[in-house]
This record gives structure tokens, C-alpha cells and sequence, in this order.
């Protein structure tokens, strides 16, 4: 795989959402991004890789590594179903509910012990978008007889296995993680952007049972990583089993491409969600992780706002640091 990419030669260039209104630029949006592989090399980048931020939810996936590494999935008859909901951030559809909810009754664990919130205009902590996650850190804490009434504090044993195995992917030491809570409770960690692609490039490379089948859940069950229309559910549903999304609030989304061990992050510093999908498309069209007709295809369903204006002749620089975009 050839990795010299267009953009390589003008990484100290932030990307650009420019949106427009008629021929009028409204809004500004500036993105940050980084390629890397397992061993930490940075392939290829955006403005700056060093770039510090919480990974939020695109943390979920290693949230996800001790439900599998304590035996608590096979325990408990758990298949890939529940595995693929605790690595996601759902939409709370009934069959997203229903997955939280057998992940608990399987494990004998009452909904009342789940600390992420009921949403506004809900009626079940089971449609919050992380009741996935929380579901797979009790059944863990229930088999490794961990207290679960404080299963989301950053001393509790399961985030400090959680905290571990981030630091030995990253090789640093745990101590130096930087930890604050996510909007479920949970903790989420502060990161550069490149440790974030290294992660991704970790997973990807699924030369680890827990991340081959974590990979393979998200693959074969798109749906319950986000949910139909959703970003990234489309998107892995275009990979050919090639792909792995997972995006986080506040303009992240990390990306990775299996067997190739190799991981993209993106940061809007704005935080802006459509700036984030915007930015993914353009460089999954330059990458070519993913078909012409699949970007086609996210392109309509995921920007159906937004409709993209390809540059005529620019320069180089203009090609790679801007994507044009305007209101329909």
C-alpha cells in the first residue's frame, strides 16, 4: 500500500470546512488530522498531530477490551450483539434497548445499577446512547466481583485495567493518562491526536484476540455502533469489512483500516459534527479506504445538507487544506 499522500507535503496546514451560502462563505470550520501505524510513526498529517483533546467516545471500543480480557462476554452467553453495543454509541432504538437490556438480564444485573442517565424525552437509561458501554462495564465488574455501585470512578479496578491497557498501547506509563468524566459518567481520556491514531492503528491491526474480535462485532453489526443514517454505521457498512469508525462528541472521529494496522484521527476545533463528517469524507476520498460510489453514497445520506463544490484546478495547497461545502 502506497502511503505518500497528496496532502503529506503540506501537514503543517490545519484543514478547512468552508460553508457556503450562494457564493458567500458563512461559517469556518478548522480540523486537525492524523495518520499513524502501530509502531507510532506518523504517515501522514493536518495541521497539528500534537493537537491535545479528550477522545471521548471513540474510547469506547478499548472501554470495551476488559468485558472480553475477564471472560465476562463467554460468562455470560454474551455474543457479538452485545460486544458491538458497548463499543457504540447508539441511537436507542428498540433493538438497541433490547441489546442493552439482554446484556444485563444475562448477567443477572438489575437496570437500576447503571449509572449513564435516562436522555430528555426518554423513558429507559437503556436509550442512552452509552447504556451499552455501562451494561459491559457492570457484567465485567459482576464477574470479577467488583464493586458496581462505583464502577465509574477513575480508582475503581476496571478503570484502572481500562487506563492500563490505553498506556500499553501507547507505551507510557498509566500515571501520565489524564482522565476527566465523559457526559455518561464515564472517564474519558486527554490525548494527542497521533496517540489517538495509534490506538485505531492498534485495533485495526486486530493481531490481538480481543481486538480481532471487537473489530469483527463492529463489522458484522453496524447498526449498533450508531444506528441507520448515522455516520458511523454507514460508513462501516461501505468498508466491505474493510473499516472501522467510532466518533466522539466535540468534532472527533478516529478511523481505522483493518489489517493494514493503520489509524486516522480527526479534530474539529470547533467541535463542530458536520465539519467532522465533512472532513472524514474528503479524506477517505483522497485515502481511497473506501469506494468512489461508497463516498458518493455517504456523501447523500450523511451531509444531506450540505453538498460539495469539487475545486477546479486549484493549487496543491488548496486542493489538500480546503473542503468547500455549501448550504443547499
Amino acid at each position: 500500500m502506497n502511503l505518500q499522500n497528496d496532502f503529506s507535503d503540506h501537514s503543517n496546514n490545519s484543514l478547512k470546512v468552508l460553508v457556503k451560502r450562494g457564493s458567500s462563505v458563512e461559517s469556518i470550520h478548522r480540523a486537525h488530522a492524523s495518520i499513524c501505524d502501530t509502531k507510532g510513526r506518523t504517515l501522514m498529517k493536518a495541521g497539528s498531530c500534537e493537537y491535545e483533546t479528550f477522545i471521548r467516545s471513540a474510547l469506547k471500543p478499548f472501554q470495551a477490551m476488559p468485558f472480553l480480557t475477564s471472560g465476562a462476554s463467554e460468562k455470560y452467553n454474551l455474543d457479538s450483539k452485545a460486544l458491538a453495543l458497548a463499543c457504540g454509541s447508539h441511537s436507542g432504538s428498540s433493538v438497541q434497548a433490547r441489546t442493552a437490556f439482554k446484556l444485563l438480564w444475562n448477567a443477572d444485573i438489575d437496570i437500576k445499577e447503571l449509572k449513564c442517565p435516562t436522555p430528555q424525552n426518554r423513558e429507559s437509561k437503556l436509550q442512552h446512547n452509552c447504556s451499552g458501554k455501562h451494561s459491559a462495564f457492570l457484567a465485567t465488574c459482576k464477574k470479577m466481583g467488583w464493586d458496581l455501585d462505583s464502577y465509574l470512578m477513575g480508582h475503581h479496578p476496571l478503570q484502572k485495567e481500562i487506563f492500563r491497557r490505553v498506556a500499553e498501547l501507547l507505551k507510557i506509563p498509566a500515571e501520565e493518562l489524564i482522565a476527566e468524566r465523559d457526559d455518561c459518567g464515564a472517564p474519558t481520556l486527554l490525548l494527542r491526536l497521533s496517540q489517538m491514531a495509534v490506538l485505531y492503528a492498534h485495533l485495526s491491526k486486530s493481531d490481538q484476540p480481543e481486538f480481532e474480535k471487537i473489530t469483527r462485532a463492529m463489522t458484522n453489526h453496524p447498526d449498533l455502533i450508531a444506528g441507520e443514517g448515522y455516520f458511523d454505521s454507514e460508513l462501516i457498512k461501505r468498508g466491505h469489512n474493510q473499516i472501522i469508525s467510532k466518533g466522539g462528541s466535540e468534532g472527533i472521529q478516529c478511523i481505522g483500516l483493518l489489517g493494514e494496522g493503520i489509524g486516522l484521527s480527526i479534530k474539529v476545533e470547533d467541535g463542530s459534527k458536520r465539519a467532522k463528517h465533512a472532513v472524514a469524507i474528503h479524506l477517505l476520498r483522497q485515502l481511497e479506504w473506501i469506494t468512489p460510489s461508497a463516498i458518493e453514497e455517504l456523501d447523500e445520506i450523511i451531509l444531506q445538507k450540505l453538498s460539495l463544490i469539487h475545486i477546479s484546478e486549484p493549487t496543491r495547497q488548496e486542493a489538500i487544506s480546503y473542503a468547500v461545502f455549501c448550504l443547499k
